[in-house]
């Protein structure tokens, strides 16, 4: 399914700037909370005790981020876009939304690169909920299954209950997608007119369309890439753990991927700063660390992966630009973008 997706108009620069303050504000209370009481003397205490365990947290880094652009580029396969194309493409856009304000770099990816990967905006787009959807069923199986003490019993029947049914509906979207699409499309035509449900059946139809072209071996397939994407991103974790002598049970580094990346979904600066610190300072706390120390490493592997990942994007992008001959100001490419996924 192909759809024309219309540009809206830029706002001002100083729209864009207040419609970023709530989120700046929200990173500031989180930092906040999570570092009072912390003093001088506990922040230069925090020392790497084993150098060694630095390979561990590259090497998975590397990893983690490789194996993000193996997976996107097997979304991809149906267009026929390469694996360089790819990687470029999804490195540019994590690192823009490590900087950029309102996911611009989730839009980027829609938008700007459609032409280089020889595809249409709406199919990208489909790969990006899909990849979202994939990422957030991973991250919830971590949490619940990890998150013992930090979750009172009401909270432990919402988790459980949302990952029952998570479950169910990721593995319908799956593996009955080919199946299914055409009477969803069905369903929704029954209700014509209303700018809602055609808005509905947009996302939901793009979500069923990108697992429709792969198949159910190919579901299967990104299923357990997402799942070794993952089990790389927590031993960077684990590793990072080491590498700092932060005592914690070996249950500590995936209860604070989990969060971690869950705490994505508050919304607040890009890249999620504070949200981040305060959720790695929760798990690793409830899991025997020192607040001041859980609080720090948070802090330090936060400003790690946002660095390596950002710096990475960028040098990638800085590249692109130079061989093409792309002169234009960034910051003009952005007012050219819809402010939202369609």
């Amino acid at each position: 399914m192909t759809t024309t997706v219309g540009l809206s108009a830029p706002k001002t620069k100083g729209r864009s700037a207040l419609k970023t303050l709530p989120g700046l504000l929200i990173s500031a209370f989180f930092l906040w909370y999570t570092f009072k009481g912390i003093s001088f003397a506990q922040i230069r205490a925090l020392r790497l005790v084993s150098p060694l365990w630095i390979l561990g947290v590259l090497g998975f880094t590397a990893a983690s981020y490789s194996l993000r652009c193996v997976r996107w580029t097997r979304m991809m396969r149906s267009t026929g876009a390469r694996f360089g194309v790819c990687a470029r493409v999804l490195m540019t856009s994590l690192a823009a939304n490590n900087i950029l304000p309102l996911r611009i770099g989730d839009i980027m990816r829609v938008f700007t690169y459609a032409e280089d990967l020889g595809t249409s905006p709406s199919v990208i787009l489909s790969t990006v909920i899909l990849e979202k959807l994939l990422d957030i069923f991973i991250l919830v199986i971590l949490f619940v299954a990890t998150m013992g003490s930090l979750a009172t019993h009401r909270y432990k029947v919402i988790a459980y209950s949302s990952l029952a049914v998570s479950s169910v509906g990721l593995l319908v979207l799956l593996f009955g997608a080919r199946l299914l699409l055409p009477r969803i499309t069905a369903l929704f035509q029954r209700f014509p007119g209303n700018a809602k449900v055609a808005k509905l059946e947009h996302w939901i139809v793009l979500a069923f369309d990108a697992t429709a072209r792969l198949g159910v071996v190919g579901s299967a397939v990104l299923l357990l890439q997402s799942a070794v994407v993952w089990t790389c991103e927590g031993m960077i974790f684990a590793s990072a753990l080491k590498l700092f002598g932060i005592p914690t049970d070996w249950i500590a580094p995936w209860l604070a991927v989990s969060f971690a990346n869950l705490s994505y979904l508050v919304p607040s600066s890009p890249g999620a700063i504070g949200p981040f610190e305060l959720a790695v300072k929760s798990s690793l706390v409830s899991h025997g660390a020192a607040s001041s120390q859980a609080a720090l490493f948070g802090l330090a592997l936060h400003a790690w992966l946002l660095v390596s990942v950002t710096g990475a994007g960028g040098v990638i992008f800085l590249i692109h630009r130079a061989r093409i001959h792309n002169h234009t100001p960034l910051l003009e490419e952005i007012e050219t973008l819809p402010e939202e996924m369609p």
